[in-house]
């Protein structure tokens, strides 16, 4: 007998399930396959050929991938995913992975998966899955607070390229940068407090990845605004709707103010800078070595531009951080872990794509 939940058979062998309304497509950028060095040279290759991640002259970009970064990078962030890496595999793959099973249960009505900018699987293998299930509507989250065009833009881009490529384009609706919502600022009040509550730190470090400054400037439509005046992060106006920085602020505030953190007790920083030319500033190992030499004895970190663990949350920040930190003269030093699956942002996150379901 048919499943009572299906639907007659399709001419093409397949079924349609009429209690599955619309598909939910989770969006992050990626994580190699294995952590040894081909495979993180493989990944490498993809996500800085991308012209939004490495936004120069084709000519330019080939130079410096094939003669600066490939021949000695892979083999260093082979050693830094080792170190990180579990039984289940990447830890960002394993976490949206368990996001997608507890999104699942709380939108029974939607198909639930997951596609990677760079890596597997990939968006077009997630867009498939969705287009077979015969759904008419797809929710697009990407997996990123804040807005950037090297990030958000290259995963969106290459759905749209995707969505696009379809004779009957299926209808998207992205859900917009959630760095001030407070679903998402609600789950990270709920995720840190525990452990800032038992570890009891002299101050707090916000640290999100950081974007070369050229980047900034070029989302200015004014040109005259974005790290040009002193308060450009205050206040958003129609020069910074879009600045990454200004939305990194926010986000710190606003879990800031969740914690009852005194702006003394808080600080701003920007990891993960690659190449010589002018990143966001102040630098977090940078940051971190600073307060320690300052007297700073215990010092919790958090990364509010991640969702899920990753090799810049855990390596960088847990692991090299901590080791920076000590050898600086702190004493004690944490990695507040991202809201991963945690049933706050399950829920936050459910409720915001409920909202836009109606």
């Amino acid at each position: 007998m048919q499943d009572e939940f299906c639907s007659f058979d399709r001419e093409d062998g397949k079924t349609t399930n009429p209690a599955k309304r619309f598909g939910v497509l989770l969006l992050n950028v990626g994580s190699p396959d294995k952590p040894d060095t081909r495979a993180v040279r493989a990944y490498l290759r993809q996500f800085l050929s991308d012209p939004r991640v490495l936004d120069i002259a084709p000519w330019k970009r080939a130079i410096i991938l094939n003669c600066f970064i490939l021949p000695f990078r892979p083999k260093r962030s082979a050693h830094a995913y080792r170190s990180i890496w579990t039984d289940r595999g990447s830890p960002l793959i394993a976490i949206t992975q368990d996001v997608v099973a507890g999104l699942a249960e709380r939108l029974p009505e939607a198909v639930v998966t997951y596609g990677m900018a760079y890596g597997r699987p990939t968006i077009g293998e997630a867009m498939d899955t969705l287009m077979e299930s015969g759904l008419e509507r797809i929710f697009v989250a990407p997996m990123l607070p804040q807005y950037a065009s090297a990030t958000t833009g290259s995963v969106l881009e290459a759905t749209y390229r995707r969505a696009a490529s379809e004779y009957n384009a299926p209808a998207l609706t992205v859900i917009p940068p959630f760095y001030d919502a407070p679903e998402f600022l609600d789950a990270w009040k709920e995720t840190a407090r525990p452990a800032l509550d038992e570890f009891q730190p002299e101050h707090v470090l916000f640290s999100f990845h950081g974007l070369p400054e050229r980047h900034i400037r070029k989302g200015d439509p004014s040109g005259a605004y974005c790290l040009v005046r002193p308060d450009c992060c205050d206040t958003q106006t129609t020069a910074n709707t879009h600045c990454y920085r200004r939305q990194c602020f926010e986000t710190a505030r606003g879990i800031a103010d969740r914690l009852a953190l005194a702006e003394e007790d808080y600080s701003i920083s920007f990891q993960s800078r690659l190449g010589r030319e002018p990143w966001l500033q102040p630098y977090t190992d940078e940051t971190i070595a600073l307060l320690a030499e300052n007297g700073l004895k215990r010092l919790a970190v958090l990364c509010p531009a991640f969702v899920a663990d990753c090799l810049e949350t855990l390596e960088e920040i847990g692991i090299a951080g901590k080791k920076t930190f000590l050898d600086h003269g702190g004493h004690a030093y944490i990695q507040v872990p991202c809201l991963n699956a945690h049933p706050a942002w399950l829920d936050g996150l459910a409720a915001m794509i409920r909202r836009l379901s109606h």
